[in-house]
């Protein structure tokens, strides 16, 4: 550990903050490689005397800041962390960075199971980090889970992450593309979710440096019109899903009129769409039969 005086980093934060970028990265930055926690950041800040203690120089956390603004490399990737939810992941660029929005997927879970529910079982397609499987697991230990992924790099992240964050068994993982793996689980289903990749090409192409350079392109590009791989597991979900089995869904902004139309030809009921925090319907969801 590095000790510094309290008011020279108050200073040196300032400074890097006036380059750019904004206080949640910052606080990544801190949190993952500095070892100072909101908590350390907050008493600070009531009370700038004494010492701090870093576990890297400020020169370095300076060169990777400076990193993640002049050559846009994700923060989480840089750190080789994310926060989602109540949890603490590890994201390596084999691995989408799961967004804020999509903490929402849980949030529709519980408005539909309740808090508490008896035993069922559910899948997740194309669980990348692990995230959502990850929370449904916790949130509900009398369930059991099956999160597939067809990148055996992402499932062996997607696997450590659960081992780090539970030490219940409820969560089972396979490789595999979408309903491949899950062929002994026919009829099965009590729920099956999934935020697979849906942007279109068009819009693919002008994404942000961000993004574009850095996550995996198969966690993002949904062929010509982003509906590629939803209509695959929409058409193949009811081979899958018990009776009265649910479908979530995570879809491209202005997808969920299309998203709805695919679950009604497949014979899906209670269709919605959900909206995000911004008030987009980022999600759809249905009942089979």
């Amino acid at each position: 550990m590095l000790s510094i005086p309290a008011k020279e980093f108050l200073f040196w934060k300032k400074k890097q903050l006036l380059k750019g970028g904004n206080q949640q990265s910052f606080d990544v930055l801190l949190d993952c490689i500095g070892g100072i926690s909101t908590s350390d950041l907050n008493l600070l800040s009531i009370n700038p005397e004494g010492n701090l203690n870093l576990k890297k120089t400020l020169d370095f956390l300076e060169s990777v800041w400076e990193d993640h603004l002049f050559n846009y490399s994700p923060i989480q990737y840089l750190c080789g962390i994310t926060f989602w939810r109540n949890l603490k992941l590890k994201v390596t660029n084999k691995v989408l960075i799961p967004r804020p929005e999509t903490e929402m997927i849980v949030d529709i879970v519980c408005k539909i199971f309740g808090k508490k529910s008896q035993k069922l079982l559910f899948a997740e397609l194309g669980t990348g980090s692990g995230a959502i499987s990850i929370a449904l697991a916790l949130a509900y230990p009398l369930w059991d889970g099956i999160a597939t992924d067809i990148d055996e790099d992402a499932l062996e992240i997607a696997t450590e992450n659960y081992r780090n964050s539970s030490t219940q068994t409820n969560l089972k993982f396979y490789c595999g593309n979408w309903w491949n793996p899950l062929e002994k689980f026919k009829g099965k289903l009590d729920l099956a979710i999934s935020n697979p990749p849906y942007i279109p090409i068009d819009t693919y192409e002008i994404l942000p440096k961000e993004v574009k350079n850095f996550e995996p392109k198969i966690a993002l590009l949904g062929g010509e019109d982003g509906l590629e791989h939803i209509t695959e597991i929409i058409e193949k979900a009811p081979l899958f899903l018990k009776d009265k089995g649910w479908l979530i869904l995570e879809n491209h902004f202005d997808q969920g009129e299309k998203v709805k139309q695919l679950l009604i030809k497949n014979r899906f009921t209670s269709i919605e769409i959900v909206n995000d925090f911004s008030g987009i319907g980022r999600f759809t969801i249905g009942r089979y039969k």
